[in-house]
């Protein structure tokens, strides 16, 4: 292996790994263990460390059911069985919107489904998740500035203050962290959050990212507002609030960052999203 590759665990017995990603999370690798069978190997970067761990103890709580197994970690690696080579953006592109959403649902009920064991202690609330948005509507406030940051921070604080079927829940779903392989359709990469179940399918609103004539569409909005309403047994309208609310977090996230055009984009996708809300 290449002298560029991090010093993996002699425990793993990784025969052969080929870098495939660098993300905000950490660099990823396509490894071939000692036995021939195919894994993943993430390098966890520090800045998001301690969220990169608690979506490790997400993953290792689900066991498999319905998520990417984790096989084995350290402090800064993860070790998780290769879920697949087909992620649900690539089936979007081959089948069509409607059908990634039916399987996005399915998936969710999945990973969705009851366990015995108590779940992990570091699963982040709501009400931290949504920190960023509500420092930003704060802001917003004191400068006098109109904006939908004030009236999506009012509308998570409603949420969260009647949340319903509170669970684990992955926290970053998309289009990219659903892939088929030969368990099916698994769900990679979670965030971590406990909460309510309708943030869960929050973040499919805004995605594929690049995909302005599907996010930004209010008849595409208001038909995944249906799927995720029914499979969820919700009320539409606290599907559409969650997935505005989300939008503006997003947007916050971004405008933290500097990235004036990501967070453009976000708003753009929230402001469709309240629009159908009105309709609903």
């Amino acid at each position: 292996m290449s002298s560029s590759l991090p010093p993996f665990p002699a425990e793993w017995r990784i025969e052969n790994a080929e870098p495939i990603a660098d993300t905000v999370a950490g660099s990823v690798y396509d490894v071939t263990l000692a036995d021939g069978v195919s894994a993943i190997v993430k390098h966890l970067k520090p800045k998001v460390l301690e969220d990169s761990q608690r979506g490790a103890d997400f993953l290792a709580w689900r066991d498999g059911v319905g998520c990417v197994r984790l096989l084995a970690r350290t402090g800064t690696m993860l070790l998780m069985e290769h879920a697949g080579r087909i992620t649900l953006r690539d089936h979007l592109e081959a089948q069509g919107d409607a059908d990634a959403t039916r399987i996005a649902a399915e998936a969710l009920l999945a990973y969705h489904r009851p366990s015995e064991t108590p779940p992990p202690t570091s699963l982040q609330p709501l009400p931290r998740y949504f920190a960023s948005l509500f420092d930003k509507a704060e802001r917003d406030r004191r400068e006098g500035l109109a904006g939908p940051f004030a009236e999506a921070a009012d509308m998570a604080e409603a949420l969260i203050a009647d949340q319903r079927d509170i669970k684990p829940l992955h926290g970053d779903l998309h289009h990219e962290n659903i892939v088929y392989g030969p368990r099916g359709w698994l769900i990679i990469d979670p965030a971590g959050l406990i909460g309510d179940a309708a943030l869960d399918v929050a973040n499919m609103f805004s995605n594929p990212l690049d995909r302005f004539d599907l996010n930004r569409s209010e008849e595409r909005i208001a038909a995944m507002a249906g799927v995720f309403a029914e499979t969820l047994q919700r009320d539409v309208r606290t599907i559409l609030r969650y997935a505005f609310a989300y939008g503006c977090l997003s947007a916050a996230w971004h405008d933290e960052g500097g990235d004036t055009e990501e967070c453009d984009n976000e708003l753009a996708v929230a402001t469709a999203i309240r629009t159908v809300l009105g309709q609903a």
